[in-house]
């Protein structure tokens, strides 16, 4: 059975301790681009306004604000379902500016 040679490590500018330093600068990149996500916030509302959510760039509720008026009309049912629009939309802004300020750190890479 013949040996298989193993690949050798580039050399030069993108190999061995370049390609490393590299990599490290990208992972601190990314953690700043993290805290600053956990810094930024996105609101969405549902019902005209009626309820209002704050999350953070990180996927984080930070807050939910339900006007006192909708509370004498509404039934619980439809308070609910206000309340699940507005965290999703939330939710989905939020995730579409961790994709914005992620997005160009991570493209090229083989992941």
């Amino acid at each position: 059975m013949a040996k298989r040679k193993r690949p050798k490590a580039p050399r030069g500018p993108m190999g061995g301790m370049g390609m490393m330093k590299q990599i490290q600068q990208l992972q601190e990149q990314m953690e700043l681009a993290q805290q600053a996500l956990a810094e930024e916030t996105v609101t969405a509302t549902a019902g005209g306004g009626v309820v209002t959510v704050t999350a953070t760039g990180d996927q984080r509720i930070v807050s939910i604000e339900i006007k006192p008026e909708i509370l004498e009309d509404a039934d619980a049912e439809m308070l609910q379902d206000l309340i699940l629009a507005a965290v999703n939309s939330a939710l989905d802004q939020s995730r579409e500016l961790a994709t914005d300020r992620l997005g160009p750190l991570t493209q090229g890479l083989p992941f």
